[in-house]
């Protein structure tokens, strides 16, 4: 977030810092309005402009409410997941075209609009200390996940005591697989275990709770280990669980290694997407790979993992099992547990009949 925008505002040079996502590129030509309607905004936006709303900020929401309505009524339908992304990340650019700016401390430049300083630190670390030009509907996921952020997750499989997750982590509203976790046989004994891309810290704290002394939990995302930090001191459980920024494996061996890597082998359009698509499934292949070298002579991977791929025709059926089998690791036990998220009810979105079929499974896996 350290590229500068120039444009002409009443015959007066302005410039401000880029703040919109960094998969998408800044906008190359702006224009300042303080009304329109969605049909006039998405002319000049479907021609590469942005459009920097100097109106009402309420107005401006309202303005963008419509202008993906209009969007999505006129999409289509995809069965196939590459269209499907593919419109996706076509329609993210094109809402990347309606902009506010952010002066320093959160004040936006609109009417009746919000102080926004505390969801900019939940994502950038602080408020921010000079001009930005964002994306409005960016801006609107950032308010919207502070609130979650403070709200919190409930959990379960935790005795009902709360998950915080800030922006750009994965937050584990999908709760079976966490009740797969709590339930499962351990291996005997079971002092140490990893919790390999921790997140939001969630599965260590499971696991603590089920009264495993050392755990360690790791993370590449400076995010994900300062949001598992958070929530570990918050839930009393420093003492057991030890949050380590690195790559996949700390050093050492354990009696559990667990991992839930994202379950879809495809390229993010997003920063906050890293946490569900994992390209070439190479975060999940290199885990396998390397997962044994890592186990004591009784110790066991568990790995979640969500058969949608195979539905949507991502990965062959028989993949997974292979690629375990190469890893030098073989099947103790299998838990299948299907969703409970809306997506997987509902029969009208793109990729339903995949969704349907879902399956989401605890590979309880051993070196052969």
């Amino acid at each position: 977030m350290n590229q500068t925008i120039h444009w002409t505002e009443q015959s007066q040079n302005m410039h401000a810092i880029w703040g919109g996502d960094s998969r998408h590129p800044a906008p190359d030509h702006i224009q300042v309005i303080s009304q329109s309607n969605a049909e006039q905004a998405l002319h000049l936006m479907r021609q590469n402009i942005a459009l920097l709303w100097r109106g009402d900020y309420h107005q401006g929401k309202q303005l963008l409410a419509a202008i993906k309505k209009r969007v999505h009524s006129k999409a289509r339908t995809h069965t196939d997941f590459h269209k499907h992304r593919l419109q996706q990340a076509q329609h993210s650019r094109l809402f990347q075209q309606l902009l506010v700016e952010i002066q320093p401390q959160g004040q936006l430049r609109n009417g009746r609009a919000p102080n926004v300083a505390a969801a900019l630190s939940d994502v950038f670390g602080s408020p921010n200390q000079h001009t930005l030009l964002l994306p409005l509907h960016l801006l609107l996921g950032y308010i919207g996940a502070h609130e979650w952020h403070k709200a919190g997750v409930t959990i379960p499989a935790l005795n009902g005591q709360k998950i915080h997750v800030p922006y750009g982590v994965f937050s584990p509203v999908r709760g079976e697989y966490l009740e797969l976790v709590a339930q499962a046989k351990l291996p005997s004994p079971c002092h140490t275990a990893w919790d390999i891309g921790t997140g939001s810290g969630v599965l260590a704290a499971i696991l603590a709770q089920r009264g495993i002394p050392h755990i360690t939990a790791t993370d590449n995302s400076t995010r994900a280990i300062a949001c598992a930090q958070a929530n570990i001191q918050r839930l009393g459980l420093t003492e057991q669980i030890h949050i380590q920024h690195t790559s996949l494996f700390p050093s050492g061996s354990a009696d559990l290694i667990i991992c839930n890597p994202p379950w879809l082998p495809a390229k993010p359009s997003s920063d906050i997407e890293t946490a569900l698509y994992d390209p070439g499934h190479q975060m999940l292949q290199t885990f396998l790979t390397h997962a044994k070298n890592h186990l004591t002579p009784h110790g066991q991977v568990w790995l979640i993992m969500s058969d949608i791929a195979e539905h949507l025709g991502l990965r062959p059926a028989e993949a997974l099992e292979q690629w375990i089998n190469t890893a030098g690791l073989k099947l103790i036990h299998k838990t299948d547990i299907q969703p409970q998220h809306p997506k997987a009810h509902q029969h009208h979105q793109s990729l339903a009949s995949a969704r349907n079929r879902e399956i989401t499974s605890l590979w309880q896996l051993a070196a052969k």
